[in-house]
């Protein structure tokens, strides 16, 4: 189960972000769509504000099917988890270190960072707020976006902040020109066994062949909920998922102690999918917080992005095998 968000308009966001000279600075296009990816360095200090050479990293590494989560311009470990995700796809040594071999196998020609012009159907079904108490999440009509740069920063695989430093003036009105990147199409084919490393923070994908189609960072349980462990498999996929909070059977959030039926969006407890698992009240699912994947825990279950779940839950029918580890390497098995 994922972790619960307030959203700030975004006057309030804008206003957040540039307190105290820790504003994200204006980030240009060209900075991106020319940078090097080899000019980054494992000792190189991690940035307060987006780099257009990790933002290229990421993008480059989205498009391949090594999800590096949300776009956001900032080194961490999901980053180097994507590097090393990378690496086993194609048969490398898997250390996350971004050496020369990694670097030409990434790099393309095709734009980073393209312009989008605003549709009328991205300002609907938006959401004033949402709220934290699972009592007043029920009672609305269903979970959307709170922003079209909301909605804009999920469907490009972006961070909210590096949505704001490409397009600092922008109002995101209906007509509108703004840059956003570019990640891949969702990856193709047919998963036969998924692996979710607890200890790697990792989902891997695996076709029939033992190929690796995908890897994704996940949040997968916490200390006081903690994942199932061993064999299980798929139930069935269910998206745009209404949840079903039930506070004797799974836990107890706020002063809610009966049943409720929070309704379904991108901003719902579980996201915009649900993939069911054998086991009972688990499933892998998509998060309200993409930003938090790999840093808070969950409730058990394992937690994607809403983009990683969406494309993984493609590739995906009732009967493949979940499989549940422990261990430091993330190299595949």
């Amino acid at each position: 189960m994922s972790s619960m968000k307030t959203a700030l308009p975004m006057s309030l966001l804008a206003l957040a972000i540039s307190i105290g000279g820790a504003a994200a600075r204006e980030l240009r296009p060209e900075a991106i769509n020319t940078a090097s990816i080899a000019s980054i360095g494992a000792e190189k200090p991690a940035p307060a504000d987006p780099d257009p050479a990790i933002v290229r990293l990421q993008v480059l590494l989205d498009r391949a099917g090594a999800s590096p989560g949300v776009i956001d311009g900032l080194s961490g470990e999901n980053v180097n988890k994507a590097v090393a995700g990378f690496e086993a796809m194609n048969d490398l040594p898997v250390d996350g270190r971004l050496d020369p071999e990694v670097v030409s196998r990434l790099e393309g020609n095709a734009p980073i960072v393209e312009s989008y012009v605003v549709s009328a159907d991205d300002a609907k079904g938006l959401v004033d707020r949402i709220p934290e108490d699972y009592g007043e999440k029920a009672k609305m009509q269903s979970l959307g976006y709170t922003s079209v740069a909301e909605k804009l920063s999920e469907r490009f695989h972006m961070g909210i902040d590096l949505v704001n430093a490409l397009n600092p003036a922008s109002q995101f009105a209906p007509g509108d020109t703004v840059w956003v990147v570019t990640p891949g199409p969702p990856r193709q084919g047919k998963v036969k066994r998924i692996e979710a490393n607890k200890k790697t923070g990792q989902v891997l994908a695996f076709a029939g062949d033992g190929s690796l189609l995908a890897v994704y960072p996940a949040t997968i349980g916490s200390e006081d909920n903690p994942a199932p462990s061993g064999k299980h498999k798929v139930k069935g996929v269910a998206r745009m998922p209404v949840y079903r909070y039930d506070p004797k059977r799974n836990f107890k959030q706020g002063k809610n102690d009966k049943v409720l039926t929070i309704p379904k969006g991108p901003n719902g407890p579980v996201g915009t999918v649900w993939i069911d698992l054998t086991e009972p009240t688990y499933g892998i699912h998509g998060t309200p917080e993409p930003k938090l994947i790999d840093k808070v825990g969950s409730h058990g279950c394992v937690r994607l992005t809403n983009w990683d779940a969406e494309e993984l839950a493609g590739m995906v029918k009732p009967g493949v095998l979940v499989d549940f580890v422990s261990r430091s390497s993330a190299t595949p098995k």
